[in-house]
């Protein structure tokens, strides 16, 4: 064994969109072992259930992340409609869905765009990242909001978007999907970036499975596991299925990733088809029901997110708001992946699971 050195990575580094401290142990160049610390930036929002009304606590909610603020709206909704047996209408549910993916575009192309950063490709960080400026776009015009949406409530959604719109926002997807597809064959073929990504931070589908590793960073490793499937929106009447790769290294989470953009777009195209007509909320009034809770389960782009809602009370408060996400669940298999890689490697490694530390802290 030869003499161990211990450095620290983070919480304030480049490539790091948000602070997390590793404490790195080397020997020479190879890290052993990797101990996380989190707890910079906890905020108290679960906490706010005992002082905002459950109508309010959805805005706190989607300001658990801007990236996925979206999505955690919906999983909030999701939950207190599950404690109060509130059945949504369709189209709230379609209007959902495509917002939802919406999302996942967005929060990809983000991502890719830090990848490429991380590795150097500047140009090619840009070009995601004046991709993913159309998206925001369609968020602003449908929506009002580019980072915060402020558009589901507890029972629907608060707008509605005509035909038109929805026509216009399959066509802007479409026009964007060959440039998309041009800039990811970057990530896909160039062997520089190749050089970067392949055979680096492998986790195989046993350790995955075992470590209870979610959305990219386990599909990626051969685990067919998303929420889509099962648990919400209306992505089985759309013939969806999982994005899956094996080989379990970095180049693969990215492919999982980029195959998903596609993907969503096909969704949004699916869903604006299929949309039925009719009533884009149902109205909520009076109290929580006493000593009821709720677990509801959400697809986010970094994985499934579990939200917990418990009343105890005939009140407009809850007693207990619980999220876990998907960046804790993935932080174990972060660990393992970074143990014997090489230190160049670990800021690709650490985006490689698209960390979201505001998400994880709350």
């Amino acid at each position: 064994m030869g003499k161990r050195t211990v450095i620290p990575f983070g919480p304030q580094h480049p490539v790091l969109p948000e602070p997390v401290h590793l404490d790195l142990v080397l020997e020479d160049e190879t890290v052993v072992e990797a101990i996380p610390s989190i707890g910079f930036i906890h905020r108290g929002l679960e906490k706010l259930v005992e002082l905002r009304e459950y109508p309010e606590m959805v805005f706190v909610a989607e300001r658990i992340c801007g990236i996925c603020s979206f999505g955690h709206s919906w999983g909030y909704c999701h939950a207190v409609e599950g404690l109060m047996n509130i059945e949504v209408p369709e189209r709230a549910e379609y209007l959902r869905t495509i917002w939802h993916e919406l999302g996942r575009v967005h929060s990809h192309l983000l991502w890719l765009g830090l990848l490429a950063d991380s590795f150097g490709f500047e140009s090619l960080f840009m070009q995601c990242w004046r991709l993913r400026e159309t998206v925001l776009d369609l968020f602003e015009k449908t929506t009002g909001g580019r980072v915060i949406f402020s558009v589901s409530r507890v029972g629907g959604v608060l707008y509605d978007m005509d035909a038109d719109t929805l026509a216009e926002m399959v066509r802007t997807l479409r026009g964007m999907e060959p440039e998309i597809r041009r800039i990811c064959q970057v990530f896909a073929d160039d062997a520089s970036v190749r050089n970067r990504l392949c055979g680096v931070g492998v986790l195989s589908k046993e350790d995955a499975y075992a470590l209870g590793a979610v959305g990219p960073t386990a599909r990626g490793s051969g685990v067919a596991i998303d929420m889509r499937m099962t648990c919400h929106g209306k992505y089985q009447e759309l013939g969806f299925e999982p994005i899956v790769e094996t080989a379990g290294d970095c180049w693969a989470r990215t492919q999982v990733r980029v195959r998903e953009i596609y993907q969503s777009i096909d969704l949004i195209e699916k869903a604006v088809e299929r949309i039925p007509e009719g009533e884009i909320a149902v109205p909520v009034k009076g109290n929580l029901p006493e000593n009821a809770c709720f677990l509801a389960r959400v697809e986010q782009p970094r994985g499934e997110a579990v939200y917990y809602v418990k009343s105890s009370k005939a009140t407009k408060f809850l007693e207990r708001f619980r999220v876990r996400t998907p960046t804790c669940a993935n932080l174990p298999a972060l660990v393992k992946m970074l143990g014997g890689c090489d230190l160049a490697d670990v800021p690709v490694i650490v985006l490689s699971i698209d960390p979201c530390i505001s998400c994880t802290e709350r």
